[in-house]
């Protein structure tokens, strides 16, 4: 409270702030920040910039550069006061600046806020990209499975929805689509499964030696399985094969939403093995209100294996016609997964698939 009351006189005697003391203060800071017309809620911590804690919190705000460069993330300051945290290339109009306008990647909150901005609600408000990115690392996750991690520049990260996917080009044309399986609320660092398949040249390139020094041109998102934020039923996932990587991406977005009744996985695995199994069952052991349930196909992908295993799962999740459904994988599990679910009385409505191959 003293280094506050220090800063508004210094303010109201026209002297220089001192620097050091406005960042002690602003790190020990959390302000709650609501935004405007959409009333979606977060917090800013310590001297996290508004762009940042909000993308953290899993809100879709329009942005380009997130550098202060283009102007994209311009909020007018409705009530509240906010605090520059770093120069911007670009300059707003003097009238912007009277309305109250700022931008959001170069301002934090001092105090409770309240803000006017543009978000996205939907697929179709999401902007086809072109991203340079360079390879972070590849990690094994099974023996015919490798995490691909991709870091795009600072000052120019992918915008996109949990649940999208994007086209994954490298030096030569060979290029692949790829679910992003990271959350959208770290946008810089995107994360993607990849598995090894006879004939697939991309993969291959993966499996035998991508590096450091190489770089993956992005291209996206697309797609428009991405979660209803408009409700705040009870969620349910359902993955297999290569849909568990988009699931992953909804089910960490429905995290930093915190906005779900409850969460439930879910993997129906065949060959490959539920090859994230340690991290969700951390999700369960974690969260009061997750619940996490690994299926193991008989054999290859087929409908009947999954109508073998799929009902039994089903008919113990209480409440089920009430809850929103994520399903996706290879056809056989989005085929029957659809007729079972349908058949026992969940409205259509609240039913989400996403058919992988």
């Amino acid at each position: 409270m003293s280094q506050l009351l220090t800063l508004s006189r210094a303010a109201r005697s026209g002297e220089p702030r001192p620097l050091r003391m406005q960042q002690d203060f602003l790190r020990i800071m959390t302000a709650h920040v609501q935004l405007m017309p959409s009333g979606h809620e977060f917090f800013v911590e310590g001297s996290d910039n508004l762009l940042e804690a909000a993308l953290r919190a899993g809100l879709a705000l329009d942005y380009g550069c997130s550098a202060g460069g283009c102007g994209k993330c311009k909020a007018k300051v409705l009530s509240g006061q906010v605090q520059k945290t770093r120069h911007s290339d670009y300059v707003l109009s003097a009238a912007e600046k009277g309305a109250g306008v700022v931008l959001l990647c170069c301002n934090t909150a001092v105090g409770d806020l309240v803000l006017e901005a543009r978000e996205a609600h939907g697929a179709t408000d999401m902007p086809l990209q072109n991203i340079e990115a360079r390879v972070k690392s590849v990690t094994p996750l099974a023996e015919d499975m490798r995490l691909l991690h991709l870091q795009t520049p600072r000052s120019n990260r992918l915008r996109f929805l949990a649940g999208q996917s994007v086209a994954l080009e490298l030096p030569g044309g060979i290029s692949a689509s790829y679910p992003v399986a990271s959350c959208p609320c770290d946008d810089r660092n995107l994360q993607f499964h990849v598995r090894r398949h006879a004939g697939d040249t991309f993969a291959a390139r993966v499996f035998e030696g991508l590096g450091g020094a190489d770089t993956v041109r992005i291209e996206g998102p697309r797609g428009g399985f991405v979660l209803n934020e408009e409700s705040n039923r009870a969620l349910v996932f359902i993955a297999g094969g290569a849909g568990f990587a988009p699931i992953k991406s909804l089910i960490e977005h429905a995290m930093a939403l915190e906005s779900a009744e409850s969460l439930s996985l879910i993997w129906l695995a065949a060959n490959d093995g539920h090859y994230l199994d340690n991290l969700c069952r951390s999700w369960s052991d974690a969260l009061d209100d997750f619940r996490y349930l690994p299926l193991t196909l008989q054999g290859a992908w087929s409908r009947e294996a999954v109508e073998r295993v799929l009902p039994q799962a089903l008919a113990a999740h209480a409440g089920l016609e009430s809850c929103d459904v994520y399903v996706a994988g290879p056809a056989p599990l989005t085929n029957a997964a659809e007729y079972l679910l349908l058949e026992r009385g969940l409205a259509r409505t609240q039913l989400f698939v996403n058919t992988l191959e």
